[in-house]
């Protein structure tokens, strides 16, 4: 038998929970993580938060759950990090998630992101490697260390004009991208590596200018 609409009592039906913490209907508050624990998100969504804010990029290849739930509270997530002068990126062509520092100007505002920042051959590797995966389609490709060593060929780096020294430099800019995961060993060959797609979302098109300018520089011999 069916009830009218007009005989239910719509204030006894249990809420939705809307956080999506549940993955449905619940009664049930959220429970505090710790003493003092006053947040209006979801656990996941607070933790999701907290990658975003100590890591470069998140993955969902190497971090699927952490990646799924940053995509299921976007929104919430992107207003907290606009409250801090930061913005949520997501790549959904390769599927990243990363921060950028917003760029405005602003007396009174200050920068958060003091990530430990790339050194130059770091830089400079990865503006190759983002313009050879654009260049082939934001396609993953190997590359051997020899190949790497020779996207350097031309550099007059005043310190650097010992051949020991430049090799170790861009031998500590390969182990530093491999750090990050953006450069991975293959198993058949410790000198080649496969060049993570993820490069081409953390390089945007102001980072790439200005690390042509310093790579124009170094061609030129200027000093690191």
């Amino acid at each position: 038998m069916t009830t009218p609409d007009s005989d239910i009592d719509f204030t006894s039906l249990p809420d939705v929970d809307r956080t999506g913490s549940g993955g449905g209907h619940s009664t049930r508050p959220r429970r505090p993580r710790f003493d003092g624990d006053v947040s209006a998100m979801p656990d996941r969504a607070c933790w999701a938060l907290q990658h975003l804010l100590t890591r470069r990029y998140i993955s969902s290849e190497s971090d699927r759950d952490v990646y799924s739930w940053i995509i299921e509270y976007r929104s919430d997530l992107s207003v907290r990090l606009s409250e801090l002068d930061l913005q949520l990126r997501i790549a959904e062509g390769v599927d990243i998630a990363y921060v950028e520092q917003a760029r405005y100007e602003s007396a009174k505002g200050i920068k958060l992101l003091r990530r430990e920042p790339l050194g130059t051959y770091d830089s400079i590797l990865a503006l190759h490697l983002a313009q050879m995966m654009r260049a082939g389609g934001d396609v993953g490709f190997l590359i051997t260390r020899d190949e790497i060593h020779g996207l350097f060929s031309g550099v007059l780096n005043d310190t650097d004009r010992d051949t020991v020294t430049f090799t170790a430099r861009i031998d500590a800019a390969i182990a530093r991208l491999a750090g990050l995961d953006i450069l991975r060993k293959t198993r058949d060959d410790e000198d080649s590596y496969t060049v993570s797609p993820v490069i081409t979302a953390i390089m945007t098109a102001s980072v790439i200018t200005e690390l042509q300018q310093q790579f124009e520089q170094l061609l030129k011999g200027s000093s690191e």
